[in-house]
């Protein structure tokens, strides 16, 4: 795994809290998967809620739904996570797959087994279909002018719950999609459009005032939400409830897919012996990654940091870290051995950090 340590970023971060950064998603790759029956394929595959028919709004502009999943082995390990987009309307409908890069070549093996090529095939598609991200107060105000030029407003971006999204008919098969972000604190956005589209309009983009970001930004806007990264904070060793991923990305209400039967396991057994958390470390120096987490009154590790930096939104450096069940937040461990400094433990929802009253400088909160 990649272990990113961050520290601050006080310009990007105000520019993300103030204004609109754009960022480029090297750390994502597509698949287009299409066919006889995608549909029915990847529901057998995919542990969350198929994307629905896209909807005519108006004339040229289509209202979409993009769906978390999981992709998990038997057992009910990750495979990859990966968002989901429906390109077409139908059975025979296809499908674009947004997954993290490290993900792919797993994923693909997966596919080799369970994803019959005489009903669908996945063909890769990154470097025809490019993707950026769009972060901030302005960033919806930027879209609507530059992106789908004033055929959707604001507003209504604005409005849009995570994974809501508009396509604007621009003459190309994928459209120009603007779909409701969950990754960042400020508003986010993600925008998918084909490579001779986004490249223009990232240049557009710029020009109307957004800042160019970096991947040290986006890694710690994503962990001021509380969102973990597969191949960063979460692997194939890990369940997706141990990550928090069950709300959004498994539907308990559908058919079967692979690892189903893990799934409904832990959900009727009702917990799983770690999980995700956050770690607020204060105003001392920040922790290596890797850093052991102790319990008061165990005599072993009761867990590792996997990512660390320093946040102005909390004021203090934040971590992500796996912890056994016995260290139930809101409490405190102790970084590095039985006798190393204490840090506040905090759970971490689908909406963001469980804090508690103190936790966030009083203009953050």
């Amino acid at each position: 795994m990649s272990h990113p340590r961050v520290e601050a970023l006080p310009d990007a971060r105000e520019a993300a809290s103030r204004g609109v950064v754009v960022l480029d998603r090297p750390d994502r790759v597509r698949l287009a998967v299409r066919g006889r029956a995608p549909q029915q394929m990847l529901t057998g595959i995919l542990s969350g809620t198929m994307s629905p028919d896209l909807e005519e709004v108006e004339l040229g502009v289509r209202r979409a739904r993009a769906h978390a999943h999981t992709v998990l082995t038997p057992k009910g390990k990750l495979v990859t996570d990966l968002l989901l987009h429906r390109l077409e309307n139908g059975p025979e409908g296809g499908f674009l797959l947004d997954l993290p890069a490290v993900g792919l070549e797993p994923l693909l093996d997966h596919f080799t087994r369970y994803l019959p090529p005489r009903m669908a095939k996945a063909e890769p598609c990154t470097e025809a279909i490019g993707h950026l991200t769009l972060v901030g107060p302005d960033a919806a105000h930027l879209l609507s002018r530059e992106a789908l030029g004033l055929r959707v407003e604001a507003e209504t971006l604005e409005a849009m719950a995570e994974g809501e999204g508009r396509v604007l008919d621009d003459g190309t098969p994928v459209g120009i999609r603007v779909t409701r972000g969950g990754e960042a604190v400020p508003p986010s956005f993600e925008i998918h459009a084909e490579a001779g589209v986004i490249t223009p309009l990232r240049d557009r983009l710029l020009a109307g005032r957004a800042v160019e970001g970096s991947d040290a930004l986006r890694t710690l806007l994503r962990m001021e939400r509380g969102r973990p990264e597969f191949g960063v904070e979460i692997d194939r060793d890990t369940l997706p409830p141990e990550a928090g991923l069950d709300p959004r990305a498994i539907d308990h209400g559908k058919g079967c897919y692979t690892g189903q039967e893990v799934i409904v396991r832990i959900r009727d057994r009702g917990r799983v012996n770690r999980k995700l958390r956050g770690l607020l470390l204060g105003e001392g120096p920040l922790p290596e990654v890797g850093e052991e987490i102790w319990v008061e009154g165990r005599d072993r590790s009761a867990g590792e940091v996997r990512s660390v930096a320093y946040s102005l939104h909390f004021g203090q450096g934040i971590a992500l870290a796996m912890v056994r069940r016995e260290a139930e937040p809101p409490t405190q461990v102790h970084l590095g051995g039985p006798d190393g400094p204490v840090v506040e433990v905090r759970a971490l929802r689908d909406e963001g950090w469980d804090v508690v009253e103190g936790d966030l400088p009083e203009a953050a909160g």
